[in-house]
């Protein structure tokens, strides 16, 4: 479990917690020092805060815009997979299993599983985002997401990962990340995050974009835009013996260019056989140690706002929206590190 003090309040992975904050007087996440598990805990205070936005009169309106903020849908019950797909082992613990010890550097077995899943992912992502229309509900894309995967003789990593009900994550508008899939209707105008991991023969891979509903607005745009140039000058300049903290001043510089916020409580990880483990992959500027290796596999996944980059989590403890309803943008590859750059895993 990484938790180092001279690090701004930020989650360890879109999935895991340190022992910081989300919210400066809101603990959400606990864990024990030396203690390589975290526990998720919301205060009735901070619990409460999301129930006293959405019984104000106002709570669907939002300055200098039309688009109506955020609220939760209804839920359908989780998917069943076959019997016969292997699972990963946080699956009937229903707890997070924190950070993987180590990094994930792979052997030429393991590179060639890694880009068998990393594949698959990515052919679900560029299925799910084939789906999105204004009326479709975002439970329909999990059925059609979490179909596609169980077809392929593959596990949904989100499903049972902490109790996480569905088998996508999809994050619209103010939303951050860890969206659960419901009833809302995607509307015109929209963005949405579809995150899809899934998990072939032991090894997890790991991606997300951003895709329009619609017609949407050249705010909207842009900040999609920029997200994806982001994580594509961040890749561009992974090599062996490159220092992480490079990848952070990357996206961070060009974020700033735009007046864009970088979010700082969500981060990448290192992936493979665990869900998550070391590197921690921070997506703004910082002065962490710690350089590539060859072989290496890990996500890099920016999430920039147009306002706050500050979040709040729904009653469902899952679901992180801006504090101000501004958009938020996501896009995700896993990578490996080769001998002479970055080999993207995670497209078709």
């Amino acid at each position: 479990m990484v938790a180092i003090s001279s690090i701004q309040p930020r989650f360890i992975s879109t999935f895991l917690g340190d022992c910081r904050f989300i919210h400066p007087s809101h603990r959400l996440f606990h864990c024990n020092p030396g203690n390589k598990h975290v526990s998720m805990q919301c205060s009735r205070t901070f619990s409460g805060l999301t129930g006293l936005l959405f019984s104000r009169r106002n709570v669907d309106e939002l300055p200098n815009t039309n688009r109506k903020r955020l609220r939760p849908g209804q839920i359908s019950p989780p998917r069943p997979v076959p019997e016969q797909i292997q699972r990963p082992p946080y699956v009937k613990s229903r707890k997070p299993p924190g950070i993987g010890s180590g990094s994930e550097v792979h052997d030429r077995k393991g590179i060639e599983k890694m880009r068998a899943s990393g594949r698959l992912a990515a052919q679900v992502l560029q299925y799910a985002g084939t789906l999105v229309k204004p009326g479709i509900m975002t439970d329909e894309i999990d059925q059609s997401v979490h179909q596609m995967i169980i077809d392929n003789g593959a596990y949904p990593s989100p499903l049972g990962y902490g109790g996480f009900p569905k088998s996508v994550c999809t994050s619209v508008n103010e939303c951050i990340c860890h969206g659960i899939p419901d009833s809302r209707p995607l509307e015109d105008g929209d963005i949405i995050n579809i995150d899809v991991t899934i998990y072939l023969n032991g090894y997890h891979g790991d991606t997300s974009a951003t895709f329009f509903v619609g017609n949407v607005d050249e705010e909207a745009k842009t900040l999609v835009q920029v997200t994806k140039e982001c994580l594509d000058k961040a890749i561009s300049i992974c090599a062996p013996g490159v220092e992480f903290n490079k990848i952070g001043k990357t996206i961070h510089d060009l974020a700033d260019k735009y007046r864009f916020g970088v979010v700082e409580q969500f981060v990448g990880h290192g992936v493979g056989r665990a869900f998550h483990s070391d590197p921690v992959i921070l997506h703004y500027r910082n002065n962490e140690r710690g350089r590539m290796v060859v072989d290496q596999t890990f996500t890099i996944e920016p999430m920039l706002t147009i306002g706050s980059i500050n979040g709040l989590i729904w009653d469902d403890d899952w679901t992180v929206v801006t504090e101000d309803g501004s958009l938020s943008a996501q896009f995700e590859h896993t990578i490996l590190i080769t001998n002479d750059g970055a080999e993207i895993l995670t497209q078709c």
